[in-house]
């Protein structure tokens, strides 16, 4: 199966202006982050809010220019791109939105949102682009007749599936959803994850998956990537980690969503609130809310290493996922060896 983007240690660093006598502060918001999605595949990117999931996915969108590490795309270099290549990249990945009522101009006919990116990129005619647009409608479950209708016009649902076919209208090779369901009801979320299913069949599309909810995750995604502070936490095949998560902060999340985590493992209770990225703590950036960090954890940063078919960034990640997580409610009440 063909690559479509690879990224190798991506890493994005801010610089913060505290002042005018004062150094500007370095907030690393991704610090390091590797990962292949195929055509056909769908990565998905979990973690807490302040993670850094949406600033690797505006990286991969090609939004903003990482300040370390390789980002390969459609086969050419991503990071260092000539100009003569850079439309053609921007062409092959497209974003969809969270918000499907903030997302489309609201004085702008469907019609011309979905001919405007063909009038932007390519040397079609009106009428081509028009044909293009009613078939992409038809496409994602529209009539044709809403081509001559407003965004207002259309529940959040029907906004949702306007977004995916202005987004599918360049041919794109990479889909990069950032929360595009978390809007919706339930019912409706059910049916927009169907859809895209549907349209990565029909088009062997890659998609780069951002959500919070690992119930959608979990139905849509075929990799997981789970991501705290910037760092990545596990990652590995949706089956694996579902059913046996080696990371105590990827079995707290699945422990968080009911019906979604495993029960052959004890639930974890994180206690604190997410450290500032501009402080994070020494050693492993999980030890100040880890119930199992020690001395160790504290000190020395853990590297992300494979363990039964994905990979964790954990001193005891082979220990959990052989015997279990021990039931404990604070840093200090366990003794680990390693």
């Amino acid at each position: 199966m063909t690559v479509v983007v690879q990224a190798g240690n991506l890493r994005q660093v801010y610089r913060i202006r505290r002042g005018i006598f004062r150094e500007p502060a370095q907030l690393q918001a991704v610090g390091g982050v590797s990962f292949a999605i195929e055509a056909g595949k769908t990565l998905a990117v979990v973690g807490e809010s302040g993670c850094g999931k949406s600033t690797l996915a505006r990286m991969v969108s090609l939004i903003e220019k990482p300040t370390g590490g390789t980002l390969t795309l459609d086969g050419s270099d991503a990071v260092n791109t000539p100009a003569a290549d850079r439309r053609r990249l921007r062409q092959a990945v497209q974003l969809v939105f969270q918000n499907p009522y903030g997302s489309l101009n609201p004085r702008k006919k469907v019609s011309a949102l979905l001919e405007d990116p063909l009038a932007i990129n390519t040397s079609l005619g009106k009428a081509e682009r028009r044909e293009r647009a009613l078939a992409m409608l038809a496409q994602v479950g529209l009539r044709p007749e809403y081509a001559n209708r407003y965004p207002h016009m259309f529940s959040g649902g029907q906004r949702q599936r306007i977004a995916i076919a202005r987004a599918l209208m360049l041919n794109p090779k990479l889909l990069v959803a950032d929360e595009p369901v978390s809007a919706l009801d339930v019912s409706i979320q059910a049916q927009v994850l169907n859809l895209l299913s549907d349209l990565q069949d029909e088009f062997k599309l890659a998609y780069l998956f951002i959500s919070h909810d690992l119930a959608v995750v979990k139905y849509i995604a075929h990799e997981v990537l789970v991501m705290y502070l910037g760092h990545v936490m596990e990652q590995g095949p949706k089956e694996k980690i579902f059913a046996r998560p080696c990371h105590p902060y990827t079995q707290a999340l699945l422990a968080s969503t009911p019906g979604v985590g495993p029960r052959n493992v004890r639930r974890i209770v994180l206690k604190g609130e997410l450290p500032t990225p501009l402080d994070p703590p020494s050693g492993c950036v999980f030890s100040s809310r880890c119930p199992y960090a020690v001395d160790r954890c504290r000190a020395e940063r853990p590297l992300p290493v494979p363990v039964d078919g994905r990979i964790a960034a954990c001193h005891f990640a082979g220990q959990f996922l052989e015997s279990g997580f021990p039931e404990v409610r604070a840093p200090d009440n366990v003794s680990l060896s390693g």
